[in-house]
């Protein structure tokens, strides 16, 4: 019996215990190992005339044993040496497959998919000893095995073998009360497995399955048969030319491995060469799934690794604005055995990663101007997640996703982006005009909103909660800077108009200092307006916090509170001014308080504020009434 190495030994138990949570993987690494060695000898047989065996004559077998508890995967690859099993299998982290590549790194047509050597080890995860019969291509008269049971070391000996290649026998453990080791000698677990990881290996898998059938003549009995199966498709959909596959494909390969049941708003097919190479096939639901944005829920891409599944869901892949995308990539440059850490910091990820987002962000865009009814549908579902995406890490994506929002214009009656909403400004027009509301329909009756439209300019109504902080974060589009028209800054009136008003304010200062005592600090100044056309009152804000979102600030389930610095505005040529200033002038400071509070309270019923007296107001307006 030969020893491991003290490392190996150390590592065999990390690898087992540590690198590898995951049981059933240990087939994904077998049959890849597989894989492998038939890439090897067909590399061979391009170059070798002595080796007549074409590429349809390779293939990978599992055979199970259930009476005996075994398992066993062959292959009629290239087979290994007695050198090669000492240095592939005695010494763990040692790779023949690495070897292999680095040898012919400057060769095409080389694909390999271990590169570490430590995955033939994970079987060891679900068997207690495990026998390798070889007979390599270049020593064809003799075959040799290596057995072992783990940890403590291993021997080498020379055996009988009529064909070339490699068989893994493995003798699969008991059951404890912890797992149920059984599950990897039923057929049907074997075959869900090899679809999940291995359903894209270029060579056939083959297993013999037993089926029921029903007796014939004999009412209600069934026997048994077996019949020979090949258990994977092999060749992946995303590695076939985009012109040969149809629409009806694509839709079928989403549902059925993305766990939907629409057919997909969008695909995103492509190959991209370089530095690194990969491929990717994306999807874009037509759809929100129903528990999107719940805390259980994963989102990311498959990750593969030359047709062999590395992760189910690689977040790495994707940043949060577009977590609503499905799909996979593929790419021969990344290792099969890399692990969730390694990926964090792994480069080739991080520039595929980069070129994804790109990717979708351009296809957005095509779409946008291409098939806009389809966008706007995929902008009702998924939208929001583009905001927080402006939003959120202090606006570092504003100027990639600003162009993909939509908003309702006042003009053109129908969500318009911002540079369309640009594109038809006036020319003297300097500032983009927005306002708040719970609707379109409320925004549309908000006394501000009135007179601009009056003067002409086309007003974006921004009905989501997220909407503001998103334009405060864009900050300006096309050197045009946003303009709330409920914000006090807003002046849109003639150089003779602004003279005027300024007067009235000036000679109405002490009746306003009155009406703002009345209302007990609620705001921060009163002063009359031109910006109103029929309206009587409004609110306006000082500063960074507008009405809305102090609303919505304050809407949050936490204790943050924030209030807006309002100003009440009094519409300079409606009547009521003079009847404020009736009272004004009669020092008739009781009725011009009620008088202020009651319109303070329809400037905030307006803004869909609450009042926090109703009662109060209530009794001030009927006794008003009475008299």
């Amino acid at each position: 019996m030969k020893q491991f190495k003290a490392e190996s030994k150390r590592l065999l138990d990390l690898m087992i215990n540590s690198i590898y949570t995951n049981k059933e993987i240990f087939l994904r690494e077998l049959i890849s190992n597989a894989s492998d060695a038939i890439d090897k000898l067909y590399y061979k047989s391009l170059t070798d005339k002595n080796i007549n065996i074409s590429r349809e004559d390779f293939f990978i077998k599992i055979d199970i044993d259930k009476e005996n508890r075994s398992l066993k995967i062959s292959d009629n690859g290239i087979g290994m040496t007695e050198e090669e099993l000492e240095n592939n299998l005695g010494t763990i982290a040692k790779s023949g497959s690495l070897a292999f590549k680095e040898e012919n790194e400057k060769k095409d047509n080389i694909d390999i998919i271990g590169q570490f050597g430590v995955g033939f080890y994970s079987a060891f995860m679900v068997s207690d000893s495990i026998t390798v019969n070889s007979k390599s291509y270049l020593t064809k008269d003799k075959a040799y095995s290596w057995t072992s049971k783990g940890a403590e070391g291993y021997k080498i000996e020379e055996i009988q073998k009529e064909n070339i290649g490699t068989e893994i026998i493995m003798h699969i453990k008991e059951n404890t009360e912890e797992e149920n080791y059984s599950d990897f000698l039923e057929d049907f677990r074997i075959k869900e497995i090899v679809k999940k990881y291995s359903d894209y290996i270029p060579y056939p898998i083959k297993m013999e399955v037993i089926h029921q059938r029903k007796k014939e003549n004999v009412e209600n009995e069934y026997e048994e048969y077996v019949e020979e199966e090949t258990l994977n498709s092999r060749i992946p959909l995303w590695k076939r030319n985009k012109t040969e596959i149809t629409e009806d494909e694509y839709n079928s390969f989403y549902i059925d491995n993305f766990s939907d049941y629409e057919k997909p708003l969008k695909v995103i097919h492509s190959f991209v060469e370089g530095g690194f190479s990969y491929n990717s096939l994306l999807f874009i639901p037509s759809h929100l799934p129903y528990n999107y944005y719940g805390k259980d829920t994963e989102k990311g891409l498959k990750l593969y690794s030359n047709g062999v599944l590395i992760m189910e869901k690689c977040e790495e892949l994707l940043p949060d604005y577009f977590g609503f995308v499905k799909g996979l990539v593929d790419s021969q440059d990344l290792s099969l055995n890399i692990s969730r850490e390694m990926l964090q910091h792994d480069r080739q990820l991080r520039v595929i990663a980069k070129s994804l987002e790109k990717k979708i962000n351009s296809e957005l865009k095509i779409m946008i101007n291409e098939k806009r009814e389809e966008y706007e549908k995929f902008f009702a579902n998924f939208g929001l997640q583009l905001k927080f995406g402006v939003y959120n890490d202090f606006g570092i994506n504003k100027d990639s996703l600003q162009d993909l929002l939509l908003f309702y214009s006042s003009k053109e009656k129908k969500l318009v982006t911002l540079k369309e909403y640009v594109a038809r400004m006036k020319e003297e027009q300097k500032n983009i005009y927005y306002a708040c509301g719970e609707s379109i329909e409320k925004i549309d009756l908000l006394p501000q909103v009135e007179a601009v439209k009056e003067k002409g300019f086309e007003i974006l109504y921004l009905t989501e909660n997220v909407d503001e902080f998103v334009i405060q974060t864009i900050m300006e589009y096309d050197k045009k800077t946003f303009i709330n028209v409920s914000a006090d800054k807003l002046d849109l009136s003639s150089e003779e108009e602004k003279a005027e008003l300024e007067k009235a304010n000036k000679d109405s200062k002490e009746m306003f200092e009155k009406m703002k005592d009345a209302l007990g600090g609620e705001v921060q100044e009163v002063r009359f307006t031109n910006r109103l056309k029929n309206h009587p009152v409004c609110l306006t804000s000082e500063g960074p916090i507008s009405v809305e979102m102090e609303k919505v600030i304050n809407s949050m389930p936490n204790d943050q509170k924030v209030k807006a610095k309002l100003v009440l505005e009094i519409n300079e040529k409606h009547k009521i001014v003079d009847k404020l200033k009736e009272l004004n002038s009669k020092e008739d400071k009781e009725a011009l308080n009620k008088y202020t509070k009651v319109l303070y309270s329809q400037a905030r019923l307006i803004e869909g504020l609450s009042l926090e007296n109703p009662t109060e107001i209530s009794n001030i307006i009927c006794d008003i009434m009475s008299k």
